[in-house]
């Protein structure tokens, strides 16, 4: 099925839908290097006028990826609400933006939505968007989830406390945590990555945090990123798994990549739900995505990697996960070049995870052989903050040593919540208040005049 229209003029023809979604979409390095991306901004204009008049029934009738050959494809279709659809059921692409975009359209409306959307429309509504659009739409969209904190409450922005250590020291991955805590991050999650994956390393790390939590009585969740078969293997010895944790992707190959499939996550999902470690509540998963990461496995399909990407989120949803975040500037300049192109594919990734009802946050984030800089890592959090961004990731100094790249910092955080008159989450900021962490204005305290305490409390040496 070919799709062709007049552009200034000019006759555009594009093969496939594929095609089609690959040419309307902005510029980025990850699409020029698949060699899918539109070959001029002319065809770009007009694979978006394609798209705009393109009826949303079009991607349940024409599979991306194959339906036969791809359990993602099989997942977003078999489960998708013909009901929850039927409100926008005979939109085209274009009305559903202004649609979306509209005065009348709220939270409630758009909660009821998610269930009826594919990624597929997310990503294609996606490409006819401004960067305002993109956060207007996102501002409206609220997913709660619960474990021992709340995520996602309107006025809220929750951050995940990174405190990883090139050697996995344990003092100095306490030293860090402490000093995340005593700065407000940390209450969507303690999470740790491990420079050595293996399990003895695995049950060290997540036997440290989860003292810590128990020690001070941090109403948080912690979590050590390993492999979701390392998980398993440690949730049956008993140790204290709160969530969690694995990265996915948008098809099939992809995710075999990463060593997963559904019914691995369908077991780790059952296993981590059958503790009943949740307070408040009981999502238990942590997923993280990225643009990029199925082309880099050549497992893309020939889709371009905004939709790929927001395919993920089908798989992410199946779980209703407490966290998703996208790593977004982490894969590298080779799929996003800039520090402009990071911001709007975040954006993008914010809105179409929000949109399919999904806890969205993002790593704001860059490699240092990436064009970009800080000064872009400070505008996209403001942009993150204004689309209601469920959480960012936050490490020492905005530089994380063990995985050698650049992100938010702690102090990132709080002046985005000052700025923008952001609480963490309720269980959490009462701790805070109870630990003598918070200021009557509502700020941060030193964390030596707080009485908090330190690594000796711990049993480290100081």
């Amino acid at each position: 099925m070919s799709f062709s229209g007049l552009c200034g003029g000019e006759h555009f023809v594009f093969d496939d839908l594929k095609n089609l979604l690959a040419a309307a979409s902005p510029r980025r390095s990850g699409d020029e290097l698949a060699g899918i991306a539109a070959p001029d901004d002319a065809a770009r204009i007009a694979a978006r006028r394609i798209l705009a008049d393109l009826p949303l029934n079009t991607f349940l009738n024409h599979a991306l990826v194959p339906y036969e050959q791809d359990e993602v494809t099989r997942l977003i279709l078999d489960s998708h609400d013909p009901l929850a659809f039927a409100p926008v059921r005979s939109m085209t692409v274009g009305e559903w933006r202004d649609h979306l975009l509209s005065c009348e359209v709220d939270s409630a409306a758009l909660k009821d939505l998610a269930p009826g959307l594919t990624p597929e429309m997310a990503a294609a509504v996606s490409k006819l968007m401004r960067n305002q659009d993109l956060i207007a739409v996102a501002r409206k969209c609220q997913t709660v989830t619960a474990f021992r904190s709340t995520i996602g409450l309107e006025g809220r922005l929750s951050t995940r406390l990174q405190p990883n250590h090139p050697a996995d020291d344990l003092k100095g991955i306490a030293a860090a945590t402490l000093d995340g805590l005593a700065h407000g991050a940390g209450d969507a999650v303690i999470g740790v990555n491990p420079a050595s994956d293996n399990l003895q390393n695995a049950f060290c790390l997540i036997d440290m945090l989860d003292e810590i939590r128990q020690r001070y009585a941090i109403p948080t969740q912690t979590c050590v990123l390993t492999h979701i078969t390392n998980a398993l293997e440690i949730m049956a010895r008993g140790a204290p798994v709160d969530l969690v944790f694995q990265s996915v992707a948008g098809s099939e190959a992809a995710n075999r990549n990463f060593g997963v499939d559904l019914a691995l996550l369908d077991e780790a999902h059952a296993a981590a739900l059958s503790l009943g470690r949740g307070t408040v509540g009981n999502n238990v998963m942590y997923f993280e995505t990225g643009q990029g990461s199925a082309l880099s496995a050549e497992a893309h399909h020939g889709v371009d990697q905004q939709t790929m990407e927001a395919r993920a989120y089908a798989v992410a949803r199946r779980y209703q996960p407490l966290l998703v975040n996208t790593v977004v500037g982490f894969i590298g300049p080779e799929y996003l070049y800039d520090g402009k192109q990071i911001v709007r594919a975040a954006l993008e990734d914010l809105f179409c995870g929000k949109l399919l009802g999904l806890p969205m946050g993002c790593d704001a984030c860059y490699t240092n052989h990436a064009e970009a800089d800080s000064d872009d890592m400070d505008t996209l959090m403001v942009l993150l903050a204004a689309g209601n961004c469920a959480f960012v990731i936050t490490v020492p100094g905005a530089d994380d040593i063990m995985l050698n790249y650049q992100s938010l910092s702690f102090h990132d955080a709080l002046f985005l919540r000052s700025t923008f008159g952001l609480k963490p989450a309720p269980e959490f900021c009462d701790w805070l208040a109870r630990m003598n962490l918070l200021t009557p204005q509502g700020g941060v305290v030193d964390v030596f005049r707080s009485g908090f305490g330190g690594l000796g409390l711990l049993g480290f040496a100081p």
